[in-house]
């Protein structure tokens, strides 16, 4: 995988050389150019998504050429599980991986999110029933602030889920990128229509607390951030969980600086329900 900035640095691209002509073809490149809405805190401008397209990232040929000849046991594969939490530590992001006990130190992890033009200013491992957790907490290199653009934190999401790939691609099987650019598909498929579901509660007077479970793709963290402004809602943090197939996410969102109303609560809902459950498009672009 390879990172390139343009000349203003404000897009940010992932390519792999690597890649068929064909996969090239069908999914395009992975580029995140600049637009403006609110993620992170309030009344902080920074970019948003314009395009999204994802490039063929493949895991490395001769992990991947075990996998095809059996000698991974899928049946046997644990759920793999990124975290991208906004909400635990006020001054950086906490990003947490786990993968049963199968995890390493992770250190190309880390020098890949350096590579996006991030500090891991602290990273720790812990185990419980779980597994292994590995937890970084990261700023952006240029202002040592957490990082609020979505299309990052999206960046931040797939580059971690390509390490994982590329160190362990009997996870491939257990992703729903996989599918996408890894080299064993999914074992099962997810109904997207059964397995979506949108949950809007009051979190005090000013916000309110939205959560959203449903089948996970590339660029859907950016898709909903977007979506969710597009009808003036304001996303202020939030907490975007890959587990397995699915997406888990958990924002606080608010209106005007208050906690939204029940219509607009129930506007958010149908929006953000009928966006999730729309027949996909052949398009490699958003």
């Amino acid at each position: 995988m390879v990172a390139t900035s343009s000349a203003s640095g404000s897009a940010l691209c992932f390519t792999d050389a690597s890649s068929s002509p064909a996969i090239r073809r069908d999914l395009g490149s992975f580029c995140l150019p600049p637009s403006t809405i609110t993620f992170g805190f309030v009344d902080k401008p920074i970019i948003n998504l314009q395009r999204l397209r994802l490039s063929g990232l493949k895991p490395r040929a001769a992990n991947a050429t075990a996998v095809e000849n059996g000698k991974q046991d899928s049946d046997e594969v644990p759920t793999p599980v990124v975290i991208v939490d906004q909400d635990s530590d006020p001054d950086a992001t906490v990003v947490e991986v786990t993968f049963g006990d199968r995890l390493g130190a992770l250190l190309d992890t880390m020098n890949a999110l350096k590579n996006l033009g991030l500090n891991v200013v602290k990273a720790n491992v812990y185990l419980d029933s779980s597994g292994k957790h590995n937890k970084f907490a990261i700023t952006k290199a240029d202002s040592g602030r957490k990082v609020e653009d979505p299309e990052l934190l999206e960046a931040i999401r797939l580059t971690v889920i390509n390490n994982l790939l590329e160190f362990h691609p009997e996870s491939s099987s257990q992703l729903a990128m996989g599918a996408a650019f890894g080299v064993l598909p999914p074992t099962e498929q997810v109904d997207v229509d059964i397995a979506t579901h949108i949950k809007i509660e009051d979190d005090g007077p000013d916000r309110s607390l939205l959560y959203i479970e449903t089948a996970d793709r590339p660029g859907l963290l950016v898709e909903l951030v977007k979506m969710i402004t597009d009808i003036s809602v304001a996303v202020e943090s939030g907490e975007f969980d890959t587990e397995g197939l699915l997406a888990k996410v958990k924002f606080h969102v608010s209106y005007r600086n208050k906690a939204l109303i029940k219509p607009l609560q129930q506007v958010l809902a149908n929006s953000l329900r009928y966006f999730l459950r729309r027949p996909s498009t052949n398009d490699s672009s958003f």
